[in-house]
């Protein structure tokens, strides 16, 4: 089937990279965007382990963040749509976040 204005083609997202107040996703179609870490705070308050650790949502149509619960639709970044997470949300997944101090961790087992 073709795209039309009733069958859109598909978006989907080929790479993600992050920087230390942002982040960038090709797609598929050879735009690059890049959002700012602050509009997800999941993503914001993520060390740079977690953030490295995701996965494609269906053949690329969205970004999964395991540690971090979070998923995004690549539709909502291209769209400009920020996080929709409220405050509230936000404040109890911060309060139950246990991420090691990497001044304390001890390497040696």
């Amino acid at each position: 089937m073709s795209p039309s204005p009733d069958n859109p083609p598909s978006l989907t997202a080929q790479d993600v990279r992050f920087g230390d107040d942002d982040f960038t996703v090709d797609l598929s179609d050879g735009r690059t965007i890049t959002i700012p870490l602050a509009w997800f705070p999941r993503l914001f308050h993520a060390t740079s382990a977690e953030r490295g650790h995701w996965r494609w949502i269906g053949r690329g149509i969205g970004i999964h963040w395991p540690e971090l619960d979070e998923d995004i639709a690549i539709e909502d970044l291209v769209l400009g749509r920020p996080s929709g997470e409220g405050q509230e949300s936000l404040r109890r997944w911060l309060a139950a976040r246990q991420v090691p101090d990497p001044d304390t961790t001890s390497h040696d087992r």
